[in-house]
């Protein structure tokens, strides 16, 4: 597909859901923090529910769950160190993700991530993994004074490297990608794997669903 074919110049990703499996590292982080403050741990599965707002909405839903609401500024700073010494335990990318980025890197596309996780966690996962050289630019939570689902995390990315949303797709596995994504008048795709609060990311009514995330070869690559 030549340049002048594409629909898009430009490919932002979220991160956690999309291109890594980090509940577990955060469920560990999680119950390493209730722990401390003398609360029940949580199960993995319910912690997955809870991800996607940024650490802040993490830990509250975590203080809800345990009925300890009061405890969020004792909570927070202990998540953090939890999190930060964890962080690479046992870290992995989906199925596919290396292999699919590096295509669309090879093919000339623009690659960004536009996370709500705390930025300073951002980079030592993607040096870990290999993968940092294949985005012009990333941006945490903290970039911005507000987060997905609200559009301007992913018009700054777009304002930064110089494409328009409309030559923009957006990757997310939530609700809060999909409706940042409309909100800045660019396409998104939905994927089914990762974390949407326990509902169907069909629900939010995404351009395209894709299961795995090689589906994007089809859609960018051919």
């Amino acid at each position: 597909m030549s340049n002048a074919e594409r629909d898009f110049d430009l490919v932002l990703f979220d991160l956690d859901g999309t291109l890594i499996d980090s509940a577990p590292q955060l469920a560990l982080a999680v119950n390493r923090t209730l722990t401390e403050l003398g609360l029940a741990e949580a199960d993995e599965a319910v912690v997955r529910t809870w991800v996607g707002n940024g650490a802040d909405k993490l830990i509250q839903r975590a203080l809800d769950y345990r009925a300890a609401p009061e405890l969020f500024a004792s909570a927070r700073p202990l998540f953090d160190r939890h999190y930060q010494a964890c962080l690479l335990e046992g870290l992995a990318m989906y199925d596919g993700v290396e292999q699919s980025l590096r295509r669309l890197q090879a093919l000339g596309y623009q690659q960004a991530i536009v996370t709500n996780k705390p930025s300073h966690f951002v980079q030592p996962i993607l040096d870990a993994l290999g993968i940092g050289d294949c985005f012009a630019l990333w941006l945490g939570g903290n970039c911005v004074p507000v987060k997905k689902p609200s559009p301007e995390p992913l018009l700054l990315a777009c304002h930064e490297l110089g494409v328009s949303p409309s030559r923009t797709l957006m990757v997310g596995d939530s609700e809060n990608d999909v409706l940042a994504a409309q909100a800045a008048g660019m396409k998104v795709v939905g994927l089914t794997y990762g974390y949407n609060y326990g509902r169907p990311i069909a629900d939010s009514r995404p351009d395209w669903v894709c299961e795995q995330f090689a589906q994007l070869d089809a859609l960018l690559a051919e």
